[in-house]
């Protein structure tokens, strides 16, 4: 069960990382695109924000399918870790930890789930 367990949470993590992706990188999913991505993170002071778009879309799309995958499974939890690492730096950190007042509890919880399932492993359920 234990490897069923480890499919369940890889999948709906990964999944869900892969539609963040492409909502910055594709404007799919009630995204905005890289242009709209890009206006919003130079607002916050990440520049330039078209590459920065393109970078944390690339980073949750890519990593959310190695991650899902459970190929290169710490690449994915990486990649998924260090997105999140911004969100909490650049957007999260100052309001607290609760979700309910725009803080990083949500964020921090993804990245535990990242790099616990990387430390434990992809399980047996993985692409190849």
């Amino acid at each position: 069960m234990i490897d069923l367990g480890l499919l369940i949470i890889r999948l709906v993590v990964g999944l869900t990382f892969v539609g963040h992706g492409a909502q910055k990188l594709f404007g799919w999913f009630g995204g905005y695109g890289l242009k709209g991505t890009g206006g919003w993170l130079e607002s916050i002071g990440l520049k330039p924000g078209v590459t920065m778009a393109l970078l944390a879309g690339l980073g949750e799309l890519v990593g959310g399918l190695l991650f899902a995958a459970g190929v290169g499974t710490w690449v994915g939890a990486l990649l998924i870790a260090l997105t999140m690492l911004v969100a909490i730096v650049k957007v999260h950190g100052a309001n607290g930890y609760w979700a309910t007042q725009n803080g990083y509890e949500y964020n921090l919880v993804l990245i535990a789930v990242a790099i616990g399932v990387a430390l434990i492993g992809p399980g047996a359920y993985v692409l190849f």
